[in-house]
């Protein structure tokens, strides 16, 4: 048996491209033969495509913020 892996990167492109009766009867199989829970196989087939995560604020604009507000700070206290 191939490793559970495997499997996910064998059938995952199918899944993706097929319809809602026939991901049913893929993601039925791929929990039968995977042991993974039903949610989890679902969120391993579906994972998205490209592997982006949230974009992290830029240093320069975090700074230029930081700045601004201390500089009303220390104008209202100042």
């Amino acid at each position: 048996m191939a490793t559970r892996s495997e499997l996910v990167e064998a059938i995952i492109e199918c899944y993706r491209s097929s319809g809602r009766v026939d991901k049913q009867l893929i993601l039925d199989e791929f929990v039968a033969v995977t042991g993974y829970h039903r949610k989890h196989a679902i969120r391993l087939l579906c994972r998205c495509q490209s592997k982006k995560r949230w974009a992290k604020t830029p240093v320069g604009s975090l700074e230029r913020a930081i700045s601004w507000r201390t500089a009303g700070v220390v104008r209202a206290c100042g």
